[in-house]
């Protein structure tokens, strides 16, 4: 049975932080052999081989300075990263985990497909592309049948709906509905979109600017200013705490913040949305967890901020 086992294992790489997470959830994580250079969890991601990386990763920009980048690169080659193919090949994998969903999140899609048809094999190209939360247990789903172990994706899918259905019950009994922004960004000012506004309805608020199962899109500043949120969120994509909060700092200075009633209310909050709510796997349910703490803090007291220091949310204002 050992030996049977081992012959069907497979090699996989990981080009996505989400689907590293999937696969590690899933029991995969001996399995996988290399990742994107923005894989940090589960924390055997950090021991594999990078496989991708990104000029201004870590290179302290400002968020006006990323979003000039991003858009002329993308604009001039089409990408904003570089696939390691030496390193891809030596690899032999027989799985690539990659996205069509976003192409600042992860390597294109096609750049990924045309490269897999050169290598060794070739290896299966897996595209996930979720853009809700039925979505995200699917690409798990899609992720344990490719590999073999679709009874480990029902097992973590019930878990992970048992968490969701134990939000929504105690919603059910709040009549209130705060208007809640949900930011991806923030200069320039962008919506959430996607599973966003899905998260936010289920943790008992309303998004007045989301795009349920969308793209995020540019807004204009005035459009905040109209929709009069009682509570902000900023879950800037690929921000932790810390970054959000120079971003906190910078979003005070637009004109008329503190007629927000969030504002004035001190209902602004700063997330970790590079390990929460801008990463499509698993830990999408703690970022629903973490938004009904935000919205209803008597309800879910377990939740709420526990503080300055807390790493995944904090109360900014």
């Amino acid at each position: 049975m050992g030996a049977t086992y081992s012959s069907l294992m497979k090699r996989i790489v990981s080009l996505l932080p989400a689907a590293t997470e999937i696969s590690a959830a899933l029991g995969l994580m001996d399995q996988v052999v290399g990742v994107s250079h923005e894989c940090d969890f589960p924390r055997e991601a950090n021991q594999r081989p990078r496989v991708t990386r990104c000029p201004i990763h870590d290179a302290g920009l400002t968020s006006r300075e990323v979003d000039a980048w991003v858009r002329r690169t993308l604009r001039e080659s089409g990408t904003i990263y570089a696939i390691d193919e030496s390193l891809l090949r030596k690899l032999r994998s027989d799985v690539i985990l990659t996205q069509k969903l976003c192409d600042v999140c992860a390597v294109d899609y096609g750049t990924v497909a045309r490269l897999a048809e050169t290598l060794p094999g070739p290896p299966q190209v897996v595209n996930l592309e979720p853009s809700s939360l039925a979505d995200i247990f699917d690409n798990i789903r899609r992720v344990a049948e490719v590999c073999g172990v679709h009874e480990r994706a029902d097992e973590l899918i019930a878990q992970l709906s048992d968490r969701i259905e134990a939000v929504q019950r105690r919603v059910n009994r709040i009549g209130n509905r705060p208007r809640c922004l949900l930011m991806e960004w923030v200069d320039p000012p962008f919506c959430c979109g996607h599973w966003g506004p899905e998260l936010v309805e289920i943790a008992g608020g309303h998004d007045p600017l989301g795009r349920k199962h969308q793209p995020s899109v540019q807004m204009d500043w005035r459009e905040v200013l109209d929709a009069r949120p009682e509570i902000v969120v900023l879950a800037l994509c690929g921000y932790d705490v810390d970054r959000a909060r120079r971003d906190y700092e910078l979003l005070r200075s637009f004109p008329k913040f503190d007629s927000l009633p969030a504002a004035r209310r001190g209902e602004i909050y700063l997330v970790d949305a590079s390990a929460y709510f801008a990463r499509p796997g698993p830990r999408i349910v703690d970022s629903l967890e973490i938004l009904a703490g935000i919205l209803h803090p008597e309800e879910f007291p377990e939740f709420a901020s526990r503080g300055l220091e807390d790493p995944r949310n904090v109360r900014a204002g």
